[in-house]
């Protein structure tokens, strides 16, 4: 009886059980009957339970698929909830169009996608590198270098993410440049979901790796042959992804609900707790990673996860804007979202210069959880008026203020380590030339 309880489908079907009682609500559509609290329980359970598939289908899918792709479509199915969210703001502003609604909903749409993105670095790259050093003490991790000095530990990152790397750089680049223009159009479409076609290109034509020796349920799918287990990663694919799409609005609609109760504006709650849930199976998904001591993947989750967010989550708000409205147009913004583009393209030009040399310190991870979580804090307290800043100054001038220090801690960062800024740009070179003469590189290794 032990050793049925321990067989990996036995894990699978429990994961899969925590997700049945939203199967249950949803298909009964018993949701909006239920109190906020018993609506964020169910459909956060379920949220986790896909979030565990989702990583075992990633894993299974790295022994046929070149790795960055496996992980990078993991990125996009972590993240689909907060596509979802976005998506429903930009086309109620675009269905309202020239109206003080869909205004409201088109700022609600860029301050829902900036306060994610933020989140994905502020808490999650920050985070999961503390957790990571955190674990060494209970894990054989090889990604953590032990260095003296105060918070001196560092977690190092595997070169082969210096693609990721160079594309999010070239996306964070031109996202200072969109808020000159008053709004997203179809040409800030085409920059950026090109960039990240072009990162897909390079990366889906690179080599299948000899992929880690896996344990538990991603092992056991191993052994299957090759149809078993494309079958098996497009089975869990498929359920994980329908249930984070299914039970994240739920989720997001009660924790602001609850939060309403409580006091907190709704806007507020709109930009960082709504995204705070939707981000939320992606940094599940490498919490479990890097408890099996797969930090390297963990991170590469991560960035792929950012730049899918930076490249096509605002690539895609014009789209369907303008689908909303019937015609071609521009989401716009207000000044004060302007704003929030600029600090959370500074926010990721800092994490980048951090990153530049392959390695994150527990410093480094510290001072990026000090300013995202001070930023956010200052925040609120000046909408709930219980500060008062000097020379009155107000949220946009500390959105403005934060930017500036952001750019000068990443200016500084990327003028010591420019030789390791050309070693990656040159290493993402190299590998955008060997994926596109993929052919004669084949060659040359039968030869």
């Amino acid at each position: 009886m032990s050793s049925f309880l321990r067989h990996p489908l036995m894990a699978v079907a429990a994961t899969t059980g925590l997700t049945l009682p939203w199967v249950y609500v949803w298909a009964t559509n018993g949701a909006e009957s239920l109190p906020p609290l018993w609506t964020v329980a169910i459909s956060g359970i379920a949220v986790l339970g896909a979030s565990f598939l989702l990583a075992w289908g990633a894993e299974t899918a790295e022994k046929d698929v070149p790795r960055a792709f496996a992980i990078a479509v993991l990125a996009v199915l972590a993240v689909a909830p907060e596509y979802a969210v976005d998506a429903l703001y930009a086309w109620t502003a675009g269905a309202n169009m020239n109206s003080p609604r869909g205004m409201e909903a088109a700022n609600l749409a860029v301050a829902n996608m900036t306060g994610a993105n933020r989140i994905l670095i502020g808490l999650g790259w920050s985070g999961i590198a503390l957790f990571t050093l955190y674990r060494v003490g209970s894990s054989d991790d090889p990604a953590v270098e032990s260095r003296s000095g105060f918070l001196s530990d560092v977690v190092k990152l595997d070169r082969d993410i210096s693609t990721e790397i160079a594309f999010l750089l070239a996306a964070t680049a031109y996202a200072f440049f969109v808020p000159f223009s008053g709004g997203i159009g179809i040409i800030d479409t085409l920059v950026l979901v090109g960039i990240y076609v072009l990162y897909i290109a390079v990366i889906v034509r690179g080599d299948v790796e000899e992929h880690e020796e896996q344990v538990g349920v991603p092992a056991y799918f191993h052994q299957y042959p090759r149809g078993g287990r494309v079958a098996v990663v497009l089975t869990l694919f498929a359920y994980s992804g329908a249930m984070i799409y299914t039970a994240v609005h739920p989720f997001a609609h009660g924790l602001e609900t609850l939060g309403t109760e409580l006091g907190i504006p709704a806007f507020f709650m709109i930009q960082w707790i709504a995204p705070l849930a939707s981000e939320s199976p992606e940094l599940i998904v490498v919490a479990y990673l890097v408890n099996k001591a797969r930090s390297t993947a963990g991170f590469n989750a991560l960035i792929s996860s950012k730049l899918n967010q930076w490249t096509l989550l605002i690539g895609t708000l014009a789209v369907v804007y303008s689908i909303a409205a019937g015609a071609v147009g521009q989401l716009p913004f207000d000044f004060k979202q302007s704003a929030e583009i600029w600090i959370t393209a500074a926010q990721s030009f800092f994490a980048l210069a951090v990153l530049v040399n392959f390695t994150i310190s527990a410093r480094e991870a510290v001072a990026l959880l000090v300013l995202f979580v001070s930023q956010v804090a200052i925040e609120f307290l000046l909408i709930r008026e219980l500060l008062t800043l000097p020379f009155g100054m107000g949220a946009i001038d500390v959105l403005l203020a934060y930017t500036v220090v952001y750019l000068v801690l990443g200016a500084a960062l990327f003028v010591a380590r420019r030789n390791e800024l050309r070693g990656l740009l040159g290493r993402t070179a190299h590998t955008a030339q060997d994926a596109f003469g993929s052919s004669q590189s084949q060659a040359e290794r039968a030869d």
